[in-house]
C-alpha cells in the first residue's frame, strides 16, 4: 500500500483545526492524528506547489459550548479519552451482552428517556456539550484505540478471533475464498475507488455519483450518509476499514454543530444528510479544506434526514462486527453521539404509537410521495438502530435508563408492526369485513379503517401464499403499497416474525415480474398514476408513474435483497437477481435507477456511474461468497423481547393485554 506523501516546505506540517464561525473567530488547534492517524492510510495525497492547511470548519453554522468550557483552547484529555484497557488482554466490558443483562429493566411502563442521569452525560444546564472527537494517543499509552485494538483481539498464535469468543459466546471464524474477479467486478472496484473523497489526506467517504458527462452535479458530488452505507460495506468486506472509520468520526463531528433553518434549530442529535469537502484559499498562497454539511436546509423541501442517524448507528455496528475494532464504538464521543440520536428518536411526544412520526421525504424517498406519518422504511431502520445500540451501549448508572427505554420501545414497536402492518389474503379478507366507528377498548378495527380503502389492484394482486408489511398506518388510513426497502430491512432486522419474513420473500418470488422485472428492484409497487399522482406528489415531474421514487427500479436495493435472502436461506433468489443486474449495469454505465413498469429503460433523469449502484452490486457479490460475514450483519429473532410487556394493562385491571392473546401468532 502507498502511504501519504505531501510535497512542499519541509518545515510545514498540515494541521487540522476547528474554525468556529462567530463574530470573533476562535481557532482550536487540533491534532493531525484525526485525519492521518486514525488508521493506516491507503491513499495518495500530493501537493506539489502549495502547502495545505486542513481545518475542520462547518460553513454557515456555529457550535455551542457549555459556559464552563468556553475558556479552554485545547480539548480536555479526560473529555475525549477512551476507557483504559489492561495490557495483555482487551479487558473489555461486555457490550454485546447488554440485552441479556438488562432486559430486567424493561418491565417498567415509564421509559424515563429524559432522566437526568442520562442527560448529564451530554447536557449541562440545557446547553449542548459535545466532546471533540480525537486527541492523539501514543501507542505507549495503554488505552483503547491503539494499533492492536484497531486490528482486533489477537490470540497468541496471531489468529483473529470474534468478539463473542471473549464474551463466552460462539465465535465466527471468517475465511475468505479467493477467486479471480470478473471484468465487471474489476471495473466496479475501479469506479468505487475513483469515487473516494479525500479530506486532509485521508479518505472520508464516496461521492453519490461520479458521472464525467454531468455538467450540473447539483448535490451528487457530496458524501451522503445513506448512500455511503453500501460503499462502506464493500470496503469492510474487502478488509479496508480506514475509510469507514474516518467517515463515522467526521459525521459524528458534524452532528455537534447547531443547525438553523429560518431562525429555527432542530433537536440535538440530528445527523447531516450529506457533506462536501471544499477548498478555501488562505493568505500566503495556502489552501485549507473545510467540511460543509447539509442537514436539510439546502435539500428539496427542506426536510431533515431522519434516516441518517439511524444508518450511522447501523454502520457503526457493522464496522465493529467486520473489523473487530470495538474500541471505536466504546469511545466517549461515539457513545455520546449515539445517545444524542437515541434521545432525539425516543423523546416523548403526542403520538399514541411506538412508531416514529416523520414528514414526507425524510428517508431514501426524499420527495413528496405520500409517506408522511409512520412509513415502514423508517420503522425498520429505527428498529435496527435500537437493536444495534443495545449491543453497543456501555452500561453504567448514566445509561441504564436509556437501555430500559430501548427495550421498552423494541418490544412495543415489534408488536405494533407485526400485528397492524402485516397483510396477506387472510388479513385483507378480515379488513374487508371490518365494522367501523367502534368506540371501545375492545375494538377490533382499532384504527377505524374503512373497507373501501382496499384498492382494487390489491384484491387481484396478493398471492395466496405470501404477504408483506404495508407502507404506512395512521388513523383511518392504510397505505397498501409495497415498499421494498422497508420490507427487506424488516427481514434483515427480524422486525417481522420468522413466518412473515419467509412470506415476504415468497411474495417477491411470486410477483417477480412486477417487483424485479428486467432490473432489481422496484422501490415501491404500484406507481401512483392519474389523479393519485397529481394529488399525492403535487404533479412532480421527476416522480411520474414508473419513474424514480414512483415505481422506479433501483439497483442499489440489490445488496439488501441479497442479505435478506441469505438470512432466510433463499440464495437462489439472490443469484437470480444478481444475474439480471450483471447483464446490464456495466453496459448501461451503472445508472441510478431504471424507468417503466418492467424496468427496461435507464431513468430519464438518472445519473450514470452512481456510486451506490456500483457498491450495491459489489457488496451483493461478496456477501454471497462469504455467508459467515453476511451472518454478522443481520439479526436473529429475539424471543426475550416477546416476553416483555410495556403496556401496563396487567396491573391496571381495565383490560387483558392483547399481546398475551397474540403470542401464539407472533411466535411463529
Amino acid at each position: 500500500m502507498n502511504t501519504i506523501s505531501i510535497i512542499g516546505n519541509s518545515t510545514m506540517k498540515p494541521s487540522c483545526r476547528f474554525l468556529i464561525s462567530t463574530k470573533s473567530p476562535v481557532f482550536f488547534k487540533h491534532h493531525h492524528s484525526l485525519t492521518n492517524n486514525l488508521s493506516g492510510n491507503q491513499f495518495n495525497f500530493d501537493k506539489t506547489k502549495r502547502s495545505l492547511a486542513c481545518s475542520f470548519r462547518i460553513l454557515g453554522f456555529r457550535t455551542i459550548f457549555n459556559e464552563a468550557q468556553k475558556s479552554f483552547c485545547v480539548p480536555n484529555i479526560s473529555f475525549v479519552q477512551s476507557r483504559l484497557i489492561t495490557g495483555g488482554s482487551r479487558g473489555i466490558s461486555v457490550v454485546a451482552s447488554v440485552a441479556s443483562q438488562f432486559r430486567g429493566f424493561s418491565t417498567s411502563v415509564e421509559t424515563r428517556v429524559n432522566d437526568k442521569n442520562f442527560e448529564r452525560i451530554f447536557v449541562q444546564n440545557g446547553i449542548n456539550v459535545k466532546p471533540l472527537v480525537v486527541e492523539r494517543i501514543d501507542k505507549d499509552e495503554n488505552v483503547l484505540g491503539d494499533e492492536e485494538s484497531r486490528l482486533g483481539a489477537l490470540v497468541d498464535d496471531g489468529e483473529s478471533v470474534n468478539r463473542e469468543d471473549l464474551d463466552g459466546g460462539q465465535g465466527v471464524e471468517i475465511v475468505s475464498t479467493k477467486r479471480e474477479e470478473s471484468d465487471i467486478e474489476k471495473e466496479a472496484w475501479k469506479l468505487l475507488n475513483d469515487a473516494v473523497v479525500m479530506y486532509c489526506g485521508s479518505p472520508v467517504g464516496t461521492v453519490a455519483a461520479n458521472d464525467p458527462g454531468d455538467k450540473m452535479p447539483l448535490n451528487y458530488d457530496q458524501v451522503f450518509v445513506r448512500d455511503f452505507v453500501p460503499s462502506a460495506l464493500a470496503f469492510l468486506l474487502r478488509g479496508e476499514g480506514e475509510i469507514v472509520k474516518n467517515f463515522l468520526l467526521h459525521a459524528l463531528q458534524l452532528q455537534s454543530w447547531e443547525k438553523t433553518v429560518d431562525c429555527y434549530s432542530p433537536g440535538q442529535g440530528l445527523m447531516p444528510a450529506s457533506f462536501k469537502v471544499r477548498t478555501v484559499p488562505l493568505d500566503d498562497n495556502k489552501l485549507e479544506e473545510v467540511l460543509d454539511p447539509d442537514f436539510g436546509e439546502s435539500a428539496i423541501g427542506r426536510v431533515a434526514p431522519v434516516d441518517s442517524g439511524l444508518w450511522w448507528i447501523i454502520l457503526l455496528r457493522a464496522y465493529g462486527k467486520l473489523t473487530g475494532d470495538y474500541a471505536l464504538q466504546e469511545r466517549v464521543d461515539v457513545q455520546t453521539g449515539m445517545k444524542l440520536i437515541l434521545n432525539l428518536c425516543l423523546a416523548d411526544g403526542f403520538d399514541m404509537f411506538p412508531s416514529l412520526l416523520v414528514t414526507d421525504g425524510s428517508c431514501m424517498i426524499d420527495r413528496r410521495m405520500g409517506i408522511h406519518g409512520h412509513p415502514l422504511e423508517i420503522q425498520a431502520l429505527f428498529y435496527s438502530a435500537l437493536r444495534s445500540s443495545r449491543e453497543m451501549l456501555v452500561v453504567n448508572d448514566g445509561s441504564k435508563n436509556l437501555v430500559r427505554a430501548i427495550n421498552n420501545r423494541l418490544s412495543a414497536l415489534s408488536f405494533h408492526i407485526r400485528e397492524y402492518y402485516w397483510v396477506d389474503m387472510r388479513k385483507i379478507n378480515e379488513i374487508y369485513r371490518y365494522k367501523t366507528e367502534e368506540y371501545s377498548t375492545e375494538a377490533i378495527n382499532k384504527f377505524n379503517i374503512y373497507p373501501e380503502q382496499i384498492p382494487s389492484w390489491l384484491m387481484d394482486w396478493i398471492p395466496e401464499e405470501g404477504g408483506y408489511l404495508i407502507g404506512n398506518l395512521q388513523p383511518a388510513h392504510m397505505d397498501f403499497r409495497f415498499f421494498t426497502l422497508g420490507n427487506l430491512w424488516s427481514v434483515v432486522s427480524s422486525l417481522g416474525t420468522p413466518k412473515q419474513n419467509e412470506s415476504i420473500l415468497n411474495m417477491i418470488e411470486a410477483k417477480w415480474d412486477d417487483l424485479v422485472g428486467n432490473m432489481p428492484l422496484k422501490i415501491c409497487y404500484p406507481a401512483l398514476e392519474s389523479e393519485d399522482w397529481r394529488i399525492i406528489t403535487g404533479s412532480d415531474p421527476k416522480n411520474t408513474p414508473w419513474s424514480y421514487h414512483n415505481g422506479g427500479s433501483w439497483p442499489t436495493l440489490l445488496w439488501q435483497f441479497t442479505l435478506a435472502c441469505m438470512k432466510m436461506n433463499r440464495m437462489e433468489l439472490a443469484h437470480k437477481a444478481i444475474a439480471l443486474a450483471e447483464k446490464r449495469l456495466q453496459v448501461d454505465h451503472w445508472p441510478e435507477y431504471y424507468d417503466t413498469r418492467a424496468g427496461k429503460f435507464i431513468g430519464k433523469q438518472s445519473r450514470l456511474y452512481q456510486t451506490w449502484t456500483v457498491a450495491g452490486f459489489l457488496t451483493s457479490k461478496i456477501l454471497l461468497e462469504n455467508p459467515e460475514k453476511a451472518a454478522l450483519l443481520f439479526w436473529d429473532e429475539d424471543y426475550d423481547l416477546l416476553e416483555i410487556c410495556v403496556c401496563g394493562l396487567n396491573t391496571s385491571g381495565r383490560k387483558r393485554c392483547s399481546r398475551v392473546a397474540a403470542k401464539s401468532q407472533i411466535l411463529v
